[in-house]
């Protein structure tokens, strides 16, 4: 079986990558540049989602494709469309061309509030691209995604082995290991049609009701060997002026935005019961604290903390 991969550079991509090769598939990978470290199992495509002849390349001959790549973090907001929607509006045209059924779709929990900001409201749009596609489609929505090389939640573990964690307004929400995710996006490809085909799945780390947000701030501070930290909940107005002055220190690189301050505010990213995967085709393996107290031990090696 052949998979065609977007984002397969990325944090989730390479995670996704790493364990098909491992299980022997063959992959073929788009990238904007190819990586150095090539291997035989990978055909890598350079390329991005606006290329269409890439695109073709990439999914020419594919068993399944797996759509992963998108944009997160910016301060266009109208880039969110041009890359999440119509990018996935290509990749769906180039797929039906090449005759391609399977298709799995990496959304995000945010899409069940798309007027909560212009990411989430992108991620929403792009789910109803790929439902109209005619394909054997899944989407999965994945709550916050940590584990090695993750450079989002590292902010969370940088400040907690200071002692401090910053915290949004009161509330509670999910979290997986992405190896987890990897494990299931992989299992989508050739779970039985019953099972898989047009559903959409918020998978999770397995804790009924989520984290609240102090819960996980004292988890990730255990993972720094940190007893204790000071975790405040900061109101939206403080968590706006924040995203003002990462953007002033930080510039393209700031993590924190307005856009991000919309969903980060929202009380409840906790993964639906009704949408669970069927246990018999996934479940996850990495308890919580387990896997955060293994991510801490990466970035220590990594020297990142």
């Amino acid at each position: 079986m052949t998979l065609a991969i977007t984002g397969s550079t990325g944090f989730v991509g390479s995670a996704v990558l790493d364990m098909a090769v491992a299980d022997g598939r063959s992959v073929r990978a788009l990238a904007r540049s190819v990586p150095d470290d090539r291997r035989d199992a990978v055909d890598w495509v350079k390329g991005d989602l606006a290329n269409r002849d890439a695109l073709a390349q990439l999914v020419e001959g594919a068993d399944a494709v797996i759509h992963i790549a998108g944009l997160t973090n910016t301060h266009d907001l109208t880039q969110f469309d041009a890359v999440n929607v119509l990018g996935t509006q290509t990749l769906m045209e180039a797929t039906r061309a090449a005759g391609v059924k399977r298709f799995v779709f990496v959304s995000s929990l945010s899409a069940r509030e798309p007027k909560l900001s212009a990411y989430g409201a992108s991620k929403a749009k792009a789910e109803t691209v790929v439902e109209a596609s005619g394909l054997d489609w899944t989407v999965v929505r994945p709550p916050a995604v940590y584990g090695p090389r993750d450079t989002e939640m590292f902010e969370l573990f940088r400040t907690a082995k200071a002692g401090f964690v910053p915290l949004p307004p009161g509330g509670a929400t999910s979290i997986i290991h992405v190896e987890d995710l990897a494990r299931l996006l992989l299992a989508q490809v050739e779970a039985k049609p019953a099972d898989s085909r047009h559903r959409v799945f918020e998978p999770d780390d397995g804790r009924e009701g989520g984290w609240s947000h102090k819960e996980l701030a004292h988890a990730i501070g255990l993972a720094v060997g940190r007893t204790s930290v000071f975790a405040p909940s900061l109101p939206a107005p403080v968590l706006r002026a924040a995203a003002t002055i990462d953007r002033l220190v930080r510039r393209r690189n700031a993590k924190l935005t307005a856009d991000r301050v919309g969903y980060m505010t929202h009380p409840n990213w906790v993964a639906r019961f009704d949408r669970r995967v069927p246990p018999h085709v996934w479940k996850p393996e990495i308890e919580g604290r387990d896997g955060l107290a293994r991510t801490a031990q990466w970035y220590r090696e990594a020297g990142w903390l």
